[in-house]
């Protein structure tokens, strides 16, 4: 018997506003985006564990500003003038711990960006005393932006994540089979990204659709 091949398909993230799932746990963070541009000294953190919608966020607010997003490992001298023309989002400060010329390249970025006119957002895990920035100027710069946290997550919030995660992958598993992984995975964004993954991976191999019992394999198989 020929084995099924299963192919990594491209993921279709859906990040527009109608995408986001409002909870207890990121409305205030929601709330603070959509206040654009009246942010206190013209930026703003969002802090969140890992696939908390931290990215979903920046987008949203990306689609109401016209600002350019970068990842803050990408930030290099070179690249803050031209950054600094428009509103901008760095997204993973906490990234960059230990990497002096990122920051250092942030800094500049925060300054030039602010003088210009514009406002910034920066996204990271923890809250900025809780990056790992060893520049003092750019970690009290930080510190001096409003901070909206990421809750962790309430059951519609991880229920809304995970239908969404399962939709950007064209798939649909039946109300039974949510409620299921739901009461019993581990309840954090990071384990509902890999549960998808997994099943949408034995889904594929087995050709077969994501039924209870295919969610009871995955989650035994931790």
């Amino acid at each position: 018997m020929a084995q099924q091949l299963n192919f990594d398909l491209p993921v279709r993230a859906a990040l527009g506003r109608e995408d986001f799932f409002v909870s207890p746990a990121n409305a205030l963070a929601l709330g603070l985006v959509e206040s654009w541009p009246n942010w206190s000294g013209g930026k703003l953190v969002i802090s969140g564990p890992a696939g908390s919608g931290k990215t979903h966020l920046v987008h949203v607010w990306a689609n109401i500003s016209a600002a350019q997003v970068v990842p803050a490992s990408d930030l290099t001298d070179a690249v803050v003038p031209d950054l600094a023309r428009a509103p901008v989002a760095v997204e993973d400060v906490h990234s960059i711990a230990g990497n002096s010329a990122a920051q250092t390249a942030l800094f500049h970025l925060h300054n030039l960006t602010l003088a210009e006119g514009h406002t910034l957002l920066l996204t990271g895990i923890g809250a900025p005393p809780q990056w790992g920035l060893d520049l003092p100027d750019l970690l009290s710069r930080m510190q001096g932006a409003t901070l909206a946290t990421m809750q962790d997550p309430d059951d519609m919030l991880l229920m809304a994540v995970m239908a969404k995660q399962f939709g950007d992958r064209q798939l649909m598993p039946n109300p039974d089979t949510m409620a299921y992984l739901i009461k019993h995975m581990d309840r954090s964004f990071t384990d509902a990204a890999r549960v998808v993954k997994a099943l949408d991976s034995l889904s594929l191999s087995e050709k077969r659709p994501i039924t209870r019992a295919l969610a009871k394999r995955v989650l035994e198989a931790d």
